[in-house]
């Protein structure tokens, strides 16, 4: 069957299109981005604005015309952490839904990690053992960690790229002091959860996903993701430690021209970094292994989960 996954991110509105069946590996057959960044779109009082919900009903629509032109049989709607903790997200969510016919479900971040979790369990199978996943998105950053398919631990932070980046860097390339301050304030609000997984005892194999890990392990010499899925890709402590002030000493521009970069994220990959160093550094991780699939492809896996066993097949 082809299914439909939209994730109306902090960052970008995102539509998926794949064929899968219970038991297969969904197959991507379209793509279909915004960019919306409704982190951004926030207002003082933490409302997205009825700006910014006819922008996002009129995103949802463009991208539920793209799935019915692509022969999606369903589209897994759903929202994070951008409308998750926006003070109107109630009045966004019935904009939308009167104005496209689209429910967004709103992921909670344990949920958030929890599907992530389990799509790179899936990606990475039972012999990687006890998995601790790290995943930076626009608007939070998710932990998961356990032996099963269901995490043992999983938590989601306020410490997203793109709501760090508004909200606490200055300048460009930004001011000294406000990257130190960043810089604490990310490593305080990880150390609060390093307990609860340190409890669990060290993982077998530690795994990030998101775009902000993707474009790291790139300019610390990952190979292209032209060069296919499989191909094995990790980002040490080491090398990101050296990265770090080099981002910090950047402007927007001269970061969005280092190989992997994309235009639209190079604003925001400077705290990326530091997010993605304070982690590994809290949870002594030396170096972890890029995960291709993410958040969408969890939502598809469950769904297919509960699929009737048959169904969705091709005979």
């Amino acid at each position: 069957m082809r299914l439909g996954v939209l994730d109306v991110g902090s960052n970008t509105v995102h539509l998926l299109v794949v064929d899968a069946h219970p038991g297969a590996r969904p197959l991507p057959a379209h793509s279909h981005k915004a960019e919306l960044r409704l982190a951004e779109l926030l207002d003082a009082d933490g409302a997205i604005g009825p700006l910014g919900a006819e922008r996002l009903a009129a995103t949802v629509a463009d991208a539920l015309r793209a799935a019915e032109d692509k022969g999606c049989e369903e589209v897994l709607a759903f929202a994070t952490s951008a409308v998750r903790e926006a003070t109107d997200a109630d009045q966004v969510l019935s904009r939308v839904k009167d104005e496209t016919g689209v429910v967004l479900t709103v992921l909670s971040g344990p949920e958030e990690a929890r599907l992530t979790f389990l799509a790179a369990r899936r990606w990475f199978g039972w012999s990687a053992g006890k998995l601790l996943l790290l995943d930076i998105g626009g608007g939070s950053l998710e932990i998961g960690y356990g032996m099963d398919e269901e995490p043992d631990a999983a938590v989601s932070l306020p410490l997203g790229a793109g709501r760090l980046t508004a909200d606490r860097l200055r300048g460009d390339p930004p001011e000294p002091a406000s990257v130190r301050e960043l810089r604490r304030h990310i490593r305080t609000g990880i150390a609060r959860t390093v307990g609860e997984f340190a409890r669990l005892g060290r993982p077998d194999h530690v795994v990030g996903t998101s775009k902000t890990f993707k474009q790291l392990a790139r300019i610390t010499g990952a190979a292209r993701f032209a060069e296919g899925l499989y191909v094995q890709r990790v980002l040490t402590r080491k090398a990101l430690a050296e990265w770090v002030p080099k981002l910090a000493a950047m402007t927007v521009e001269e970061r969005g021209a280092l190989p992997g970069v994309a235009e639209g994220r190079a604003g925001q990959l400077l705290a990326g970094a530091l997010v993605a160093e304070g982690a590994m550094d809290l949870f002594e991780v030396e170096e972890l292994e890029i995960c291709p699939w993410a958040l969408r492809e969890g939502v598809i896996l469950r769904r297919l989960d509960h699929l009737p066993a048959g169904q969705g097949a091709v005979v």
